[in-house]
């Protein structure tokens, strides 16, 4: 069956190379992100994996396929912090996450449709990481690589930033952008 990955993130992509697959396709959803405040914030994060998803799934008429749709957020004290509209936010948005303990939740959407049948599996994954004390020349350096742009909380743990990463608790990979470890559970099921 077809799998289809609703992302242009090239860490899901290289994600799903290291869980065996191989075989995908790309096609990025134009769903526009927006949070809803009425909802719980792991509410919010499955619902923009599932309108990626969705959104994907429209596109992709008449054909047996997978869909994986995924959402990553960086929350702290129930503050979300997105990805950095400009270099100022992303350098405040560091500051704020210096020398604390955060949450990062990604959504995950798996939608299968095949022989006109259709499931949807929806679920998240929370890691807790706690981030050392940062001077400003060293926020200065990570974001002088200009590489802050497309990451919420302004930073990835799998890139030079790691080395200010103090202690997670919880799924590497769901920090990284694709909880593997649910999706393969979801994905065995249709070998």
């Amino acid at each position: 069956m077809k799998i289809i990955l609703a992302s242009a993130s090239p860490r899901r992509k290289e994600l799903l190379k290291l869980m065996g697959i191989n075989k995908f396709e790309i096609i990025v959803s134009n769903e526009k992100e927006n949070l809803q405040s009425n909802l719980g914030i792991e509410e919010q994060v499955e619902k923009l994996a599932m309108q990626k998803a969705e959104n994907v799934l429209e596109q992709t008429k008449g054909e047996d396929r997978i869909i994986i749709g995924a959402d990553t957020i960086v929350v702290k004290n129930g503050k979300i912090y997105g990805k950095p509209k400009s270099r100022e936010e992303a350098k405040e948005m560091i500051k704020e996450l210096s020398g604390k303990k955060h949450q990062v939740i990604t959504g995950l959407c798996v939608i299968v449709e095949k022989q006109g049948k259709r499931e949807q599996y929806l679920t998240h994954d929370t890691s807790n990481i706690w981030i050392k004390n940062m001077e400003e020349k060293e926020i200065d350096q990570w974001l002088n690589q200009n590489t802050y742009q497309d990451k919420a909380g302004a930073y990835a743990i799998q890139e030079e930033f790691g080395k200010y990463i103090e202690k997670i608790e919880g799924n590497y990979f769901g920090i990284v952008g694709l909880p593997i470890h649910l999706l393969y559970d979801i994905l065995k099921k249709y070998e």
